[in-house]
């Protein structure tokens, strides 16, 4: 992942850019990117500093209503995706379908399913599937 310019750099960016340069100049001389150069300048003006902004992972979506949705899953632990954000939706939380199941994976609440009986151990457990090839003929 890309590092921000150093702070050195973005304030010469900006003092020649303030001593009347255009921001193609001031890219160029530089050696970075016009586009660099505009979103800093409007960093400048919109906030007077030249530090970049915040990096790293954004909370979740559900941050705030982990308990509501462990509630839901406690009392039907079944649910699938759509009905929890059917749920979530009726009671005024409007998220999408992605950002419940990031949620749910970063808090290992995952949908697995159990089979409802054990395997058995002398017959097959699923359905023969249709062979191709060489071994259709055989059979």
């Amino acid at each position: 992942m890309a590092r921000p310019y150093s702070e050195d750099l973005r304030s010469r960016i900006v003092a020649v850019v303030e001593a009347g340069a255009s921001c193609y100049a001031a890219a160029k001389q530089f050696a970075v990117s016009v586009s660099c150069v505009i979103k800093l300048m409007q960093r400048v003006r919109r906030t007077g500093s030249i530090a970049p902004g915040p990096r790293g992972k954004r909370a979740y979506a559900l941050a705030g209503h982990e308990a509501l949705v462990g509630a839901l899953l406690a009392a039907q632990p079944d649910l699938t995706l759509d009905e929890l954000k059917q749920e979530l939706d009726s009671r005024g939380i409007r998220v999408g379908r992605s950002s419940i199941n990031r949620f749910l994976l970063a808090h290992k609440l995952t949908f697995k399913k159990s089979h409802s009986t054990r395997p058995s151990r002398s017959g097959r457990t699923s359905p023969l599937l249709a062979r191709t090839g060489a071994l259709a003929s055989r059979l």
